[in-house]
């Protein structure tokens, strides 16, 4: 048999909230959101439903019956969750421009809007397009300097308010007294300017969100083209104008806090003191905090440090601070220049330690060679006087080269007397061959450097084959 059925955590939750909505009580007091100019008013209810947030509302104000959207309450333990107190919703209206804040409390809500007032709504809104028509026609045909933005019909019926668009005064009786005949209600004629005609009919902006006249945005101040410049935004009219044709609104979220920190970067030409010296302020940037400074040493080269690496200075304090810093600067080169003389001299790093018998045999090499004629020639005539100096043989074959350029300078080199050097030259060469085979120290027994397996003769003798 199947298990019971468990309840989703969904389900759950929902349950949850039932219980937690049937304790609240209905609130006594709803802010709520009217008009095509979305206006904010907080109105009076006795009803006993518990809307929420974003319920259609139907209210009366100063204008008739209309539609209205919830947004909070302002009570405690009211039917919405995220209610707020009044103080909270006071502060919020006095920082979102204070006296100037489209703020009502004149009205009541009625009840909460059913499906018969949602379609009735809506289909006011669907002939809102033939009355718009209607309207232009009758505005070219008598040729009024007027543009029609916008219409808007309530939900009782009361009256349609036209919006419009106009540079000067406008004389509209008789459009009025045409209009009402045609629509047998009330007329009303709403001016409004570029900005809020961007309100009623714009919806997105270059940023990719809802423009901020329609979302949230209630107060539309002007906008300076200070407020560009400090910010360093291009000054093309195309890139910093919104749907309305004026300077975006965002231009003035950021300017307090351009504004602050402007105020604590230097000014331009200011003379001020950097790790490197005196210079002169040629530029700044706000939100970095960096500072391009010429420095005086160098106008040529221009350089950029933070705002807290550098001192600025009054004019009547340029002159003393330079000659303070000249004045450093020329004893330190006194105190350089006097170093040398005091400390003792290093040999350089690549510099090799030479020991006591290469100094003595370099020593001795020099001196040959300073005699007047070639080192290689000395070199020769050395080494012949060696070989015939009488010296024996274990001598001569431990004899080290001096020859720095020959290959084999540390290795044992034979030498041959004068007698060995006679007759055909047969024997000298396998001598000399014989001779490099042997290792160093092993040929002291033999007289004269003559091998014992030569085939007879003393190293003074011709030598036989």
């Amino acid at each position: 048999m199947p298990g019971s059925i468990m309840p989703l955590p969904i389900m759950l939750e929902e349950e949850e909230d039932r219980k937690a909505y049937e304790k609240l009580e209905a609130p006594k007091t709803i802010v709520c959101r009217f008009g095509y100019l979305r206006e904010i008013a907080e109105l009076p209810y006795k009803g006993d439903a518990k809307p929420g947030c974003g319920s259609k509302l139907v209210i009366r104000t100063k204008r008739g019956i209309e539609m209205a959207e919830m947004l909070t309450t302002v009570c405690d333990n009211s039917g919405c969750s995220k209610s707020i107190s009044r103080d909270q919703m006071l502060q919020y209206i006095e920082n979102s421009g204070g006296k100037d804040y489209p703020y009502f409390n004149q009205g009541k809500v009625l009840r909460v809007a059913t499906i018969e007032d949602l379609n009735e709504q809506s289909h006011l809104d669907e002939s809102k397009t033939q009355k718009i028509i209607f309207a232009r026609q009758t505005i070219r045909e008598m040729d009024l300097p007027m543009k029609l933005v916008d219409v808007e019909q309530l939900l009782g019926g009361e009256r349609i308010i036209f919006y419009y668009t106009s540079e000067d005064w406008v004389d509209f009786r008789e459009l009025v007294r045409k209009l009402a005949a045609e629509y047998q209600t009330r007329i009303e004629m709403c001016q409004v300017n570029a900005r809020n005609e961007a309100r009623l009919v714009a919806d997105y902006e270059k940023c990719g969100q809802h423009c901020c006249c329609k979302q949230f945005l209630k107060v539309l101040k002007p906008v300076s083209m200070r407020s560009a410049k400090v910010q360093k935004a291009t000054l093309d009219p195309t890139k910093i104008s919104g749907r309305c044709g004026r300077l975006m609104c965002c231009l003035r979220y950021e300017d307090k806090t351009y504004t602050e920190l402007q105020k604590r970067l230097p000014k331009k030409q200011t003379p001020v003191e950097t790790e490197d010296g005196i210079g002169v302020v040629i530029d700044t940037q706000i939100l970095t905090q960096l500072v391009l400074i010429r420095l005086d040493d160098n106008p040529s080269n221009l350089q950029a440090y933070p705002l807290e690496n550098i001192e600025i200075l009054k004019k009547d304090q340029v002159q003393a601070r330079k000659a303070e810093l000249e004045q450093k600067a020329a004893e330190q080169r006194e105190r350089a220049a006097s170093a040398p003389a005091t400390r003792e001299r290093k040999p350089p790093r690549d510099a090799k330690p030479s020991t006591d018998d290469n100094n003595k045999e370099a020593s001795a090499d020099n001196q040959e060679q300073g005699s007047g004629e070639g080192g290689e020639r000395k070199r020769r005539r050395r080494r012949r006087r060696k070989s015939g100096s009488g010296e024996g043989g274990d001598n001569q074959a431990n004899t080290p080269n001096a020859d720095s350029n020959d290959g084999q300078s540390n290795q044992p080199r034979a030498q041959v007397s004068d007698g060995d050097a006679g007759g055909d030259g047969a024997p000298k060469k396998k001598r000399r061959r014989r001779r490099r085979r042997k290792p160093r120290g092993e040929g002291g027994g033999n007289d004269g450097g003559a091998s014992g397996n030569s085939g007879g003769g003393d190293a003074g003798g011709s030598g036989e084959g």
